[in-house]
């Protein structure tokens, strides 16, 4: 299945309320020659609009190929939480990689924070940034397993920035009872995520890169990308596709699984209807919820299950259900807006760093975690071709297994996973 078109208007964003409150940047011309260029990213989103900023800076001729606008995946329809910490905890990884690659790792992770916020400094982006982000469990054993994480952060890693929320505290955060705890942590924050990503992609031509939308990469050979109108041959070829990579490079593909995500914004609520506290929120569930609050007092809730890869026809009633669960006196709330997207995961939930070749660069499976970890991945790409490979060969140290069978099982296998963690989640397991 083509996920480019399979859900999606070509050449438009999704009916999202960031699509519908987010000035949108004039469209850019696409690829219509041969060129040449000292670096091509394939893909614009966070990893590709920050690597080619950062690499435009330090001199380099980029150019970035966009097959429909810039922002159009999960950069510009997620849930827009800016999170510290890895998306496994810092014990597994410890197991994982070894003391030392899992301190470099969180250390990333704090940089990684700091340089969005940098960025929306400098770029003067006004994409509704807030400090603030809770991880609540709906068991005791998972407030237990959240607050000993919270501990060890503190005691190994002097990271003192959470607060620990008890069952009984629950209630100044959020307006519901479900809740057996978690934690608050004030190193973290969110924001107006296609605002973000239009931001980068305007820093980045204002450095000098240079961005083709409606230009999709159909084929690429060595660090040459084809697509039906135009080539562009480059020194490197970076592939920032995420969910979308499709069959660019069956080696990538086989160890990053597209899945899909959803989400509902709410009419207007009044003050403190949801949220009591200005941050975001996630849960502990493996089909994970997610939600915060905009400006304009609308409830930005995500969930739900997807077994496949088509969108449902009714996203707004699939995301209802555990909005219900969550808040139950919401359960008729009126919803304005409901979209999906694609976002990639690995089966370790690290991201997957590969050189598959010389001058080919590939980063992608956030697994959930990409405004930052992507935001900063282009930097650090951008140092390895610089160069300086120290930062990005960590996370490539990280194993990343294949998923089992080839592209045609990937979507039945999807859907045994997601029914069977579904399930899990309602047992409480």
């Amino acid at each position: 299945m083509d996920l480019l078109t399979a859900n999606d208007r070509a050449g438009a964003y999704p009916d999202s309320w960031y699509a519908a409150t987010t000035p949108a940047l004039p469209e850019m011309p696409p690829l219509t020659e041969t060129i040449r260029a000292d670096v091509c990213v394939v893909g614009g989103g966070y990893t590709g609009l920050s690597a080619a900023l950062h690499m435009a800076r330090a001199g380099r001729r980029v150019v970035v190929l966009e097959a429909q606008r810039v922002g159009f995946g999960a950069s510009g329809r997620n849930g827009g939480q800016v999170l510290a910490g890895q998306r496994v905890d810092q014990r597994t990884l410890e197991a994982r990689v070894g003391r030392d690659d899992a301190r470099r790792l969180f250390g990333m992770s704090l940089d990684s924070v700091a340089l969005v916020r940098a960025l929306i400094d400098e770029g003067r982006i006004a994409c509704d940034w807030r400090d603030g982000a809770a991880h609540m469990a709906w068991t005791r054993r998972g407030a237990d397993a959240i607050r000993a994480e919270a501990d060890h952060l503190r005691s190994a890693y002097g990271y003192d920035r959470l607060e620990v929320i008890t069952a009984a505290d629950a209630g100044r955060i959020v307006n519901t009872e479900v809740y057996a705890g978690g934690i608050l942590d004030h190193g973290s924050g969110h924001l107006n995520p296609l605002a973000f990503a239009l931001g980068l992609a305007r820093m980045a031509g204002a450095a000098g890169g240079v961005i083709h939308e409606r230009s999709r990469v159909t084929r690429i050979d060595g660090t040459t990308a084809i697509t039906g109108t135009g080539q562009v041959h480059a020194d490197h070829l970076i592939l920032a596709c995420n969910g979308y990579l499709g069959r660019l490079h069956p080696g990538v593909a086989a160890r990053v699984m597209p899945i899909n995500n959803f989400i509902i914004a709410t009419d207007p609520l009044p003050d403190g209807t949801a949220l009591r506290a200005p941050c975001a929120v996630a849960d502990d569930r493996f089909v994970v919820n997610y939600y915060r609050m905009t400006p304009d007092n609308r409830l930005l809730f995500g969930g739900g299950e997807s077994y496949g890869y088509r969108f449902p026809s009714d996203i707004a009633a699939l995301v209802r259900k555990p909005l219900t669960e969550t808040f139950p006196y919401l359960a008729d709330v009126p919803i304005s807006h409901a979209w999906g997207g694609t976002l990639a995961i690995t089966a370790s939930r690290m991201p997957h760093v590969a050189r598959p070749a010389p001058g080919l660069w590939s980063v992608s499976g956030y697994s959930g975690h990409g405004v930052a970890l992507a935001t900063l991945a282009g930097r650090l790409i951008a140092e390895a071709i610089a160069g300086d490979t120290a930062a990005l060969d960590v996370f490539a140290r990280v194993p990343t297994a294949r998923f089992p069978g080839g592209a045609a099982l990937r979507a039945p296998l999807l859907a045994t996973a997601m029914t069977w963690y579904a399930l899990r989640d309602r047992i409480g397991f």
